[in-house]
């Protein structure tokens, strides 16, 4: 298991503590297994070299749960309300000095709740450890094949027809979690990292919808924008997607070719 060797290089004693029983989830696999591996490297993360981490795995009332505690460095009370929000880093950073959380807890609520589940966080505060514990429904029954996929997701009468969309992100926490969304929602989802490869993938695949983040490496979205429309025109709906909601920032992403800004809440500073 990699957080066994992650946590042994970093001096952690990490313990499991299985359950008594198979505990069956209609879940997707790789999902699952990105749910587990953020709560474990924020675990990790936050416990200094001698500290132990303890990871149960129990059946209580119709549910599988994954309970991760630490004795690591805690989290403010203050903090505890807030904690999967996406960028709290900037608070985080007095009790947490490597920097804060980032969007590794948000990816972890929304992919929790995306299995009918959910995923609470509790520390008494600074110096005293933490645990979380995520709850996902257990199958009544166990499936034909442990190996079975999981149910397709469709989408209601109500919802918007599937569309194909492509991600520009380089963030991989923020690109997986839109994917994961989107893909949940039915749609079409293909992902590019940089700049250069947005525009490969956007002219390559020519889909409905491409929400492009500003700051990337290689081409920024501006630029991403410009090249796409020199080479395939207006086929493909443009979404800018940046924390920078100043007039002179809507107009720089119509003017660049974006059909749409979309302002997202900026990105806090982490404190020094």
């Amino acid at each position: 298991m990699a957080a066994t060797a992650r946590a042994k290089t970093r001096g952690l004693t990490l313990t499991m503590h299985p359950a008594d029983g198979p505990a069956y989830v209609n879940g997707d696999p790789v999902r699952m297994e990105q749910i587990v591996s953020n709560v474990l490297s924020n675990a990790i993360k936050y416990t200094p070299a001698g500290g132990t981490i303890d990871v149960w795995i129990e059946r209580e009332n119709g549910e599988a749960v994954f309970r991760v505690r630490d004795s690591g460095r805690g989290i403010d009370p203050t903090l505890l309300p807030r904690i999967f929000e996406i960028f709290t880093q900037g608070d985080v950073t007095i009790d947490r000095a490597d920097g804060g959380m980032g969007i590794g807890l948000t990816l972890v609520q929304k992919l929790t709740e995306l299995h009918g589940g959910s995923v609470h966080a509790f520390s008494r505060g600074k110096g005293q450890g933490s645990e979380f514990v995520i709850r996902i429904p257990m199958l009544t029954e166990a499936p034909a094949s442990v190996h079975q996929r999981p149910q397709k997701v469709t989408s209601s009468p109500n919802e918007i027809a599937a569309r194909h969309i492509v991600i520009v992100e380089d963030n991989a926490d923020i690109r997986e979690l839109l994917r994961a969304k989107l893909k949940h929602l039915g749609h079409r989802v293909d992902v590019a990292e940089d700049g250069i490869r947005g525009v490969e993938t956007i002219v390559a695949n020519k889909p409905d919808l491409a929400l492009v983040d500003i700051g990337l490496p290689g081409l920024d979205g501006y630029q991403v924008a410009q090249r796409v429309r020199e080479q395939i025109g207006d086929g493909v709906h443009l979404v800018a997607l940046t924390g920078y909601g100043q007039a002179e920032d809507r107009k720089k992403a119509l003017d660049a070719g974006f059909n749409v800004h979309g302002n997202l809440p900026p990105r806090r500073p982490a404190s020094a």
